[in-house]
């Protein structure tokens, strides 16, 4: 989960049309982790919800 948000925040950096894609890959994971029990739904939602808001910030 960690690894599918750090490529997010990475490819939105460097090759921003491609961050769609990998923004519903690390949407998966944080889904997956919270599933699991790894962390709560709560913590699983605000991270999704601060990736998004990070990837529609202009640059």
């Amino acid at each position: 989960m960690k690894a599918a948000v750090k490529d997010t925040r990475k490819t939105k950096t460097e090759k921003p049309e491609e961050a769609a894609k990998s923004l519903s890959a690390a949407y998966k994971a944080i889904d997956k982790a919270a599933k699991r029990g790894v962390i709560k739904k709560g913590a699983a939602d605000r991270k999704k919800s601060r990736l998004a808001k990070f990837l529609a910030k202009k640059s």
